[in-house]
């Protein structure tokens, strides 16, 4: 299994939004970073990622799964731009704000301390177990 790290302004989707969805989830749509769109093309469905309100509370408020592969992202007609579907599966009982993850030395080379614009970001087996720590839940899927 992967991780990863997906980042949302809450104001235009919030992982309560996602929540809504049930586990029908969503298209993870409108992303055109080259970077972002790789990684998510290196996606396995069952993977999973934290939900990361970005501009309006910096903090990881969730954990998604990833429950559709790689396909056309269906709000453009580039056939270069490509996204996953994702679904809620758990809150993230204690955030932890961006300011946390930057105090944490185990997560000063974390994408989201390093990379801070990327929308879509991989996280390693360490940084997961980490931040869910950080967060009050249990790291198993």
């Amino acid at each position: 299994m992967n991780y990863w790290l997906f980042k949302s302004e809450p104001f235009k989707f919030s992982f309560d939004d996602l929540k809504k969805l049930g586990t029908k989830g969503t298209q993870w749509d409108g992303v055109r970073n080259y970077a972002a769109r790789n990684n998510m093309k290196a996606m396995q469905v069952g993977d999973l990622g934290f939900f990361y309100h970005s501009n309006e509370g910096l903090n990881i408020v969730g954990i998604a799964e990833v429950c559709a592969l790689a396909h056309h992202d269906t709000t453009t007609d580039d056939p270069r731009w490509e996204c996953v579907d994702i679904r809620a599966v758990r809150d993230v009982p204690n955030p932890p704000t961006l300011a946390d993850v930057k105090a944490n030395p185990k997560l000063s080379e974390m994408a989201l301390v390093r990379l801070g614009r990327l929308s879509v970001q991989p996280v390693t087996p360490a940084e997961w177990k980490e931040v869910c720590r950080m967060g009050g839940v249990d790291p198993a899927p």
